[in-house]
């Protein structure tokens, strides 16, 4: 098993005034050429954005894009005709495919709105682009592993590549055992709250730890915590 731990206060830091940003990888006008992504996983921004501000309408072409609210809504509008507000619980996915055009915007002017933001190097590239949104219920993911998306699924929303995303709320004093779903993936797990060990290392809110070359992670549990497992593959052979 290989492994690689990314603690919270070693991401990258973007103060914007209306947003402020945390990036595990390099992104904007943070670079660290050791952190430039972990397999197809290119992007995971911690944006925390202000009432009523956002992003104005912006392009985006071959990228799988996974929007996740941990606090507050998000509005998003885009040129395939979809609007709507993203809620705590929902999960949003966009395959920009040959390109799209959308905006993202706080609609709450007195409630800050807290989110990961996600880019999947795709698998086929210049697809039609595409959108999903569903709600998941944290209840689900009480103590096991509920699965957010997949390359196909009944339940989760559809990701153009061999990726799969978890979230799982673990109680203090369990144990809990993640199997990678493909030969040649690895796992970025992300402690979005509470605190864990895996193999030895103490991860704590927001740290975050990539493992690849296994076929299966034990995570003790030290506190009731929520965890983000994204599954993905370590090479990109897109076509």
């Amino acid at each position: 098993m290989k492994k690689i731990l990314h603690t919270a206060n070693t991401r990258g830091h973007a103060n914007h005034g209306w947003l402020e940003a945390r990036h595990s990888f390099s992104f904007a006008q943070y670079y660290n050429p050791s952190r430039m992504n972990f397999g197809v996983l290119r992007v995971l921004n911690d944006d925390w954005i202000d009432g009523g501000k956002g992003f104005g309408r912006h392009p985006h072409d071959n990228m799988e894009i996974i929007t996740i609210p941990l606090y507050g809504d998000l509005e998003h509008k885009d040129s395939m005709g979809n609007s709507g507000v993203i809620k705590q619980n929902d999960v949003q996915l966009m395959s920009a495919g040959t390109g799209v055009f959308h905006s993202e915007f706080n609609p709450n002017p007195d409630k800050k709105v807290n989110l990961f933001q996600i880019w999947v190097i795709p698998k086929k590239m210049n697809v039609t682009p595409r959108y999903e949104q569903k709600t998941f219920l944290p209840s689900e993911r009480q103590n096991k592993w509920q699965l957010l998306v997949a390359p196909e699924s009944d339940t989760a929303l559809t990701i153009n590549q061999d990726a799969w995303f978890s979230m799982g709320k673990f109680d203090s004093g369990t144990e809990s055992l993640y199997e990678i779903k493909k030969k040649g993936n690895g796992v970025y797990i992300m402690v979005v709250e509470g605190n864990v060990r895996i193999d030895g290392d103490l991860l704590q809110k927001r740290d975050a730890m990539g493992i690849w070359d296994t076929d299966k992670i034990n995570i003790e549990v030290n506190s009731d915590c929520e965890l983000l497992v994204l599954d993905v593959p370590m090479q990109a052979n897109y076509f």
